[in-house]
């Protein structure tokens, strides 16, 4: 059984998206704790919300208050209404929210048959419930529930403590070949992705590109990989390194095999209805692009944003740690593609302007009325919209840190470099 544990501040949002569900008939609420009863069993979104009111009103310092709980076990499981009542009881009992009110929706419109739970963190005398090692506590408390229930256990990848630490490329510090072999030789052991762009997205989090060079070789057509590393803006930063360098499996055949292998892996893969169904919940619970990105990288989860030179959005790709896989927005389902987050973001952008000229109106002796105050970066991945890099973030799982960013010119760098290169040779041809 796979736990997702996702946090926010729109209540209204997770009660909406779980009670959609509902009234389209791929859900059901198997029970509820600490929840107005209605007369006829019948709930609307305003009715549950009255039951977290008091909650959200004791405490307003918290930044996000909402949690929202998926269970989802294997898809050959055979889980009944009753017991899947009784794991949600015990997991949030032992996660430390049996007190709190929560909601328990079964959902029915994918193959994977799962519940989600939704709550507060918040208890009723306003305090925080603490969440230290949450995550740890719940995937202890997932394989005590496989056991209890004979449920088939997660296939999680086991971490030996030998694997191979990942580092992103720094071009300043030299042998940049070394740091780009050192990712680009180990990766495919760890990941799984179905195309070169897949494969692109995750490179970019080691600040390393692959780009399809085409060319003639004895009157045939060859086609190969040159691989680049990355400054913090995401512009090339090196000379070009053949893929040849790296061994085989960094070449583009190579790649392309382990492409089609993938792509056929991931069609069963039953990651798949998880990760989409976590990212369908912080679509309805994100206030904006911004708290998107953060509520799934908070689940182990990057989100890669491709826009053209006009800001349009042409691509979305996800990078799930937990399982290692990379997916396209429009693999995972129709309502994930680049077009509905376009306009999604779009609409969004438009009304904040609007309302930022509506404040200016009003306070005409403002001078920063006009201005909309940019929103705060939290992904990874950022870079790739052309965009100032976030802060650096540690990469669970793979012991990595994103490079500082320094005010050296790398012109200047690969000139000075060359400088000692030079001189050594000198050296050396006086000695002999």
């Amino acid at each position: 059984m796979i736990a997702k544990i996702g946090r926010g501040a729109n209540m209204m949002g997770a009660l909406s998206y779980n009670q959609l569900k509902v009234e389209k008939e791929n859900g059901q609420i198997l029970a509820t704790q600490r929840i107005m009863e209605t007369l006829d069993g019948r709930y609307t979104v305003a009715q549950l919300h009255r039951s977290f009111e008091p909650y959200f009103m004791v405490n307003k310092r918290t930044e996000k208050p909402v949690l929202h709980i998926s269970l989802n076990p294997d898809p050959a499981d055979k889980v009944s209404d009753a017991q899947f009542v009784k794991m949600a009881q015990e997991y949030m009992e032992r996660l430390g929210y049996g007190e709190q009110p929560y909601i328990i929706f079964k959902h029915t419109d994918i193959e994977r048959t799962h519940i989600h739970i939704v709550s507060t963190c918040v208890d009723r005398y306003g305090k925080k419930i603490p969440d230290n090692h949450e995550k740890l506590r719940s995937m202890e408390i997932c394989r005590a529930l496989e056991q209890k229930y004979n449920l088939v256990p997660a296939t999680e990848k086991q971490r030996t403590g030998n694997e191979q630490v990942f580092r992103a490329v720094d071009y300043r510090a030299g042998d940049v070949k070394s740091q780009i072999a050192s990712v680009v030789r180990h990766l495919p052991k760890y990941y799984g992705y179905a195309s070169l762009g897949a494969y692109n997205a995750l490179l970019s989090l080691f600040n390393i590109t692959a780009e399809e060079v085409k060319g003639e070789l004895h009157g045939q057509q060859k086609n190969g990989l040159v691989y680049f590393a990355l400054n913090e803006q995401g512009e090339k930063a090196s000379n070009p390194f053949k893929a040849s360098l790296f061994g085989k499996q960094a070449g583009l055949d190579e790649l392309q095999n382990q492409f089609a292998k993938a792509k056929e892996k991931m069609k069963a893969d039953p990651v798949r209805a998880v990760l989409k169904s976590t990212i369908e919940m912080a679509m309805h619970t994100a206030i904006n692009e911004a708290d998107f990105k953060k509520q799934l990288l908070e689940q182990g989860i990057n989100t890669v944003v491709r826009r053209n030179d006009e800001g349009r959005i042409y691509g979305m790709t996800f990078i799930d740690h937990e399982s290692r896989t990379v997916w396209n927005g429009s693999a995972l389902g129709k309502n994930l593609s680049a077009n509905v987050f376009n306009d999604w973001w779009n609409e969004q952008a438009i009304g904040q302007r609007q309302e930022a000229e509506k404040t200016s109106a009003q306070n005409q002796s403002s001078t920063t009325g006009n201005t909309v105050e940019k929103e705060e970066t939290h992904s990874l991945f950022d870079f790739l919209n052309k965009e100032q890099p976030a802060d650096d973030l540690l990469i669970d799982g793979l012991g990595g840190l994103l490079p500082e960013a320094q005010g050296e010119d790398y012109e200047e760098q690969v000139f000075a470099n060359s400088m000692k290169k030079k001189k050594k040779r000198k050296r050396h041809g006086r000695q002999q």
